[in-house]
C-alpha cells in the first residue's frame, strides 16, 4: 500500500507562496516606505513596512478555516509616524526600560534619553521603531524580508556603531520567524524585541479571555516606576502564575496584588525556567472562541507580557475597531529590563568582535 498523500483535487491546489512589494507611503523628507506582503502556501500571510521594521497585519485561520487579523495595527503609513503604542515594530538598541536612563560601561557613565515616567524606554525619543531600514525581499516557498540598518556612534547616545539586521521569514508551518544580529565597533548594550500586540479572536473582543501558558517559573518585580527590584521572585501563589493554562483575566484585576497594581495589570518581565539560549518553548496562547493558538519560541532568557492596559479606545484599527484597554497582548522576548544596572542580570553588553544573536518563533494553528 502506498503511503503517499492522495493528490489534492484542483480546487485545493495551494496558494502561490512568495513575496510582494508596495508603496506604503511617503515620509515627511519625501522618501518611500514600502510595504512587503509574505505569503505561504497555506495561505497564511504577513505585512510588514521598512519603517521601523513593523508588522503591519498578521492573517491567520481559525478553526473553521476563515482568515482574520491576529496583530493590531493602524490602517496609514501617516498613521505609524504620527506614533502607535508600538503596535509591532523593531525596538531598539534597548528594549524596555533602563532606569533614570543612567548606565555604567567599563567605568564610563551614559546618560540615555529620559522618555517614560523618568526613566529610559525602547531606545529613546527617536529609536530603531522610527528609522527608515534597507529591505531586501527573499522570494520563495519560505519568503522572507532582510531588514538592515547602522545606528551610528552617539545615537541617543548609546556608545559604538551597531551594524543590525533582523531578518523575518514566514515559514512553511505558519509560523513567523524573527531573526535579530548585531555587531558594534565598541562596547555597548543591546537588547533588541518586537512590540506586536496580538489579539487571537480576530478583533473580534478583548483578550482577556485568552488562556496562557508561560514556561517560567520567576518573574521580576518592579517598583512603581516599573522597574526591576533586582528580586527573581518565584510565581508559585502569585497572580504572575501561569505554568498551567490561565485565562488573562483570571487574576489581573486583583489589586491585593502590589505587582499587579505597580503594572495595572501585567506589565512584567517573567524568567524561564530552562535558562540556556537554545530555541525553545517559551509560552502558549490560546483563544477558546476561534479556536486559534499561537505558540512562541525563543532563545532568550525572558519575555515581557504586556496586557495593552493603557490602550482607551481612541485608537482606531484597519478593521475599523476602537482598540480598548486589553484589546491585545504582547510577548516581548527580550533580555531583563534595567539589565545594565543589575549585575545578577544575563548580561546585555556587546563588545567588538561578538555578533549578538537572537531568534523568536511566533507559530499559529487551531485546536
Amino acid at each position: 500500500m502506498s503511503l503517499l498523500p492522495p493528490t489534492p483535487p484542483a480546487e485545493a491546489t495551494p496558494p502561490k507562496a512568495g513575496i510582494q512589494k508596495t508603496v506604503f507611503g511617503q515620509l515627511p523628507d519625501g522618501r518611500d516606505v514600502h510595504l512587503f506582503t509574505l505569503r505561504n502556501r497555506t495561505g497564511m500571510e504577513v505585512q510588514i513596512t521598512n519603517y521601523g521594521g513593523y508588522i503591519v497585519s498578521v492573517m491567520t485561520t481559525d478553526r473553521t478555516g476563515k482568515y482574520d487579523p491576529v496583530t493590531l495595527g493602524v490602517p496609514t503609513l501617516a498613521d505609524y509616524v504620527k506614533g502607535t503604542p508600538s503596535f509591532g515594530p523593531i525596538i531598539g538598541r534597548f528594549g524596555n526600560r533602563i532606569a533614570k536612563g543612567k548606565f555604567t560601561l567599563n567605568g564610563q557613565e551614559y546618560q540615555l534619553a529620559v522618555n517614560s515616567g523618568g526613566n529610559h524606554i525602547h531606545g529613546g525619543r527617536v529609536g530603531f521603531d522610527k528609522k527608515l531600514w534597507a529591505a531586501t525581499p527573499v522570494d520563495g516557498t519560505e519568503p522572507a524580508l532582510k531588514l538592515q540598518y547602522t545606528s551610528p556612534d552617539g545615537e541617543e547616545n548609546y556608545p559604538g556603531t551597531l551594524a543590525v539586521e533582523v531578518t523575518y521569514t514566514l515559514q512553511k508551518d505558519n509560523a513567523l520567524r524573527i531573526d535579530y544580529r548585531a555587531t558594534t565597533d565598541k562596547p555597548t548594550v543591546v537588547n533588541m524585541t518586537n512590540h506586536a500586540y496580538f489579539n487571537l479572536s480576530g478583533m473580534k473582543r478583548d483578550v482577556l479571555g485568552h488562556e496562557v501558558v508561560i514556561n517560567a517559573d520567576k518573574f521580576l518585580p518592579t517598583d512603581k516606576a516599573q522597574i526591576p527590584t533586582g528580586e527573581l521572585r518565584s510565581v508559585a501563589g502569585t497572580p504572575f502564575d501561569f505554568r498551567q493554562s490561565t485565562p488573562i483575566g483570571a487574576r489581573i484585576n486583583d489589586t491585593t496584588d502590589v505587582q499587579i497594581r505597580n503594572g495595572f495589570g501585567y506589565d512584567h518581565c517573567w524568567v524561564f525556567t530552562d535558562p540556556s539560549n537554545k530555541l525553545r518553548l517559551g509560552a502558549v496562547v490560546y483563544e477558546p472562541v476561534s479556536g486559534r493558538v499561537m505558540e512562541m519560541y525563543t532563545t532568550e532568557p525572558g519575555v515581557q507580557l504586556y496586557t495593552a492596559n493603557h490602550l482607551n479606545g481612541k485608537l482606531q484599527g484597519k478593521e475599523g475597531v476602537p482598540y480598548t484597554r486589553r484589546f491585545g497582548l504582547c510577548l516581548e522576548t527580550q533580555h531583563f529590563p534595567d539589565s545594565p544596572n543589575h549585575p545578577n542580570f544575563p548580561t546585555t553588553t556587546l563588545n567588538p568582535g561578538e555578533t549578538y544573536r537572537s531568534t523568536t518563533v511566533y507559530k499559529f494553528g487551531t485546536r
